[in-house]
């Protein structure tokens, strides 16, 4: 087997360029502009589709507004305003959403149990919420053992019967609509059920802290602007009733414990008020009894003027000792003794009992039965002015606690927007339509950056491989390629039409022969008229470029054999319209022969499909089809058919995929290599190319197939194929 010189190797000429350009990014988006609408359009149609099947949250909101309050001693009078404290709004807050109000919601409502109809999925839903009647179950009890608590139950209706089915899908009980049904620790009474659109439903017996949890979630408080004191509460859920309902409940229930605790502080002081009447009334009639005893025994001592100027003034400073007294404990179960306001109260009690001190002692310079008078006459009108002082109070408090609202009241209650809150549907499918053309433009970035596709000459060129020829992508072919797809998946008889021969005008046709021009002048230095045409892959149009680049050779005079030399796959005798009856592999294994210096190959030839065309087929399939290309006969045949022609055209399977291409390589003068445009890497043809070179083959150049015109190519390197002409991208 004759061989080449050795190749020349590959210069590596690529640029270093890592800019981006944003010519080529609007270009490939304009290339994909068909696909980006698409993926866009089915990202709104799902978002159309989601907020059109999507349930509906309903919102229930009310008004509220906490007043301001002092700090609740009513006992302290003119005091208390030394003690008064702002309600704030966080505080109340808090306690709208605590578990004591929120629990006791949930016992009212029996928020413990939860029904959920079983709907027909995706569209039942959106059905019954069409319906005239709204399918629900009222519960009046509802008990299950501790390990059901939680558990998603099936409870299902027959009529006015029902069954109800454990977890795990055993019955647990039935019985009637309006009957209590029990079974163990197992107990249910419906009142009431509408099933118009289902039967079946989901039951769960929640914990009692799981649905405060799920409630205080739900419920939403906040303050309508600063320090106004008015409260704004919503809930949203997707069952308008269930939200107002629970709404009203909360605002009523979190309103009564505000009376309630406010009713409470009255009652503590009146409770204190009430122990410390009998030790007044007791200290009140002993000091009467004492006064009139000393009077009696004294006969009848009168008091002077001067005495009871004294007595008025002792009088008056008990009475307002004995007031702070009540009042310091009032305060010692507010306070600490630092703090300030139990401070100031200490030292007004003090500045009393300095004058107290200041009186006794002009008291001393009294005559002894004066001052005994004078005494006992303080003792019995301070004793009484406390006690209807405290009487005062009690009937005060008395009045206050029958008469007690509260700090907090409705402005309005509970009302739900007929309007769903959500979804917002112009929203979603705004947001679906950005989304869907955000991932469809990703995808083709991503697409570009993953595809090392080549997409222009210059890229081989970089690489240092001589570009003969860019042929571009042929409609016609293309279709006539996608009827031979589906022949040979019917296996019906797969042929199809030479493009030279249907169309000659063809562009792809044009730029074979511009093709056939520049290898008139490589292969004046070329050893013989052998042309072998391989490639790195399958799929990327070499049969195709073989055989037309045939059909324009032979139709410029000159005689031409095709040679099928893919013995394993090998279909140019279906694009040449013949029988693959006995071929290549046929001749190379025969052992007849003519003569020692020559291979009987005219006998096997077929031609007048297209004048001046020979074609030898791939023949017999071989399992051994580069042992026969190796042998001698081969490189005999090949002898004979180049005094014979003046063109021999080799087709060859991919050199990646098996060797028959290098070994072909080796008897032929002129090696090119077949790369797709947009699906062949350069750097896979730099590989194939090292790969021929390995085994003593120069290729001489490529042939880029099936160019498009692409807006990334024309706005980035502003690329347009000859002829002034617009390809279809």
């Amino acid at each position: 087997m004759q061989q080449n010189q050795s190749p020349a190797p590959v210069v590596n000429n690529k640029r270093d360029d890592d800019e981006i350009d944003l010519g080529r990014l609007f270009g490939l988006l304009i290339d994909h502009k068909w696909l980006i609408a698409v993926i866009t359009l089915s990202f709104m149609v799902v978002g159309v589709v989601y907020a059109m099947l999507a349930t509906p949250i309903y919102q229930a909101d009310a008004l509220l507004q906490v007043e301001k309050k002092s700090s609740g001693i009513p006992a302290l009078g003119e005091m208390a305003d030394m003690f008064a404290t702002e309600s704030e709004a966080s505080t109340e807050i808090e306690i709208m959403k605590s578990r004591m109000v929120i629990g006791t919601v949930v016992d009212q409502l029996k928020l413990t149990n939860s029904v959920t109809p079983n709907y027909m999925p995706l569209i039942g839903e959106f059905l019954a919420r069409r319906s005239e009647v709204r399918d629900q179950v009222v519960i009046e009890s509802f008990n299950v053992p501790n390990s059901q608590l939680g558990q998603a139950l099936t409870l299902e209706f027959d009529g006015t019967g029902f069954t109800l089915f454990d977890s795990e899908g055993e019955q647990a009980l039935s019985g009637q609509i309006g009957t209590l049904a029990a079974s163990g620790e197992w107990e249910l009474h419906i009142s009431d059920a509408v099933t118009e659109n289902t039967s079946d439903f989901t039951l769960v017996k929640r914990t009692r802290l799981s649905a405060i949890s799920d409630i205080q979630k739900l419920l939403s408080v906040a303050e309508r602007g600063r320090q106004t004191g008015i409260l704004t509460a919503s809930i949203q859920h997707p069952n308008r009733d269930f939200s107002r309902n629970v709404l009203n409940a909360v605002a009523q229930e979190y309103m009564l414990q505000n009376i309630r605790r406010n009713a409470a502080e009255a009652e503590n002081s009146l409770d204190f008020l009430q122990r410390q009447i009998p030790t007044i009334r007791d200290n009140l009639n002993a000091a009467e009894e004492k006064l009139n005893a000393y009077r009696l025994q004294s006969q009848s001592v009168d008091l002077t003027l001067e005495t009871q100027g004294l007595l008025e003034q002792v009088v008056e400073i008990e009475k307002r000792i004995n007031d702070l007294t009540l009042k310091e404990a009032e305060i010692s179960r507010l306070y600490t003794r630092e703090h300030p306001t139990y401070q100031a109260l200490i030292e007004q009690k003090a500045n009393l009992l300095a004058d107290q001190k200041r009186l006794a002692d002009q008291v001393q310079n009294l005559p002894e039965t004066q001052q005994q008078v004078l005494r006992f006459a303080r003792d019995v009108e301070v004793n009484q002015e406390i006690y209807l002082q405290l009487l005062n109070r009690v009937q005060e408090l008395n009045v206050l606690k029958a008469g007690t609202v509260g700090n907090v009241r409705i402005v309005d209650t509970a009302e739900t927007n007929p309007v769903p809150v959500a979804p917002k549907k112009a929203l979603i499918v705004v947001l679906a339509t950005m989304l869907g053309g955000i991932t469809a433009v990703g995808l083709v970035f991503v697409k570009a950056a993953f595809n090392r596709g080549i997409e222009r000459s210059e890229q081989l060129e970089d690489e240092g491989v001589t570009v003969y020829a860019t042929i571009p992508k042929s409609d016609i072919q293309e279709s006539m390629d996608a009827r031979l797809m589906k022949r040979t998946k019917r296996k019906d008889s797969a042929q199809i039409d030479l493009l030279a021969k249907v169309d000659p005008t063809d562009l792809a046709i044009e730029a074979l022969r511009g093709l056939r021009t520049s290898l008139h002048f490589a292969m004046l230095e070329a050893r013989n008229n052998v042309i072998m045409i391989s490639g790195p892959s399958p799929g990327v149009g070499k049969s195709f470029v073989t055989a037309n680049l045939a059909a324009v050779l032979a139709q410029s005079g000159k005689r031409v054999l095709l040679i099928d030399g893919d013995i394993r796959r090998g279909y140019l005798h279906s694009i040449l319209h013949t029988e693959n009856n006995f071929g290549l592999a046929d001749i190379l294994a025969s052992e007849s022969k003519n003569d020692d210096s020559h291979v009987e190959y005219k006998s096997n030839i077929e031609s007048g499909y297209v004048k001046n065309l020979d074609f030898i087929s791939r023949g017999t399939s071989a399992p051994n089809p580069a042992e026969l290309l190796m042998h001698p006969r081969m490189a005999q045949l090949m002898q004979d058919v180049q005094k014979d022609y003046d063109y021999v055209l080799i087709d060859t399977p991919p050199i990646l995929a098996v060797t028959d291409a290098a070994i072909v390589g080796g008897y032929a003068g002129t090696s090119l290599l077949v790369a797709r445009f947009g699906q062949t890497p350069s750097r896979e043809i730099v590989h194939t190319i090292r790969r021929f070179a390995q085994n003593g083959v120069e290729i001489r150049g490529a042939i880029l197939n099936g160019v498009e015109r692409k807006a990334s190519g024309y706005y980035g390197y502003g690329y347009n194929y000859q002829y002034g002409y617009t390809y279809k991208s």
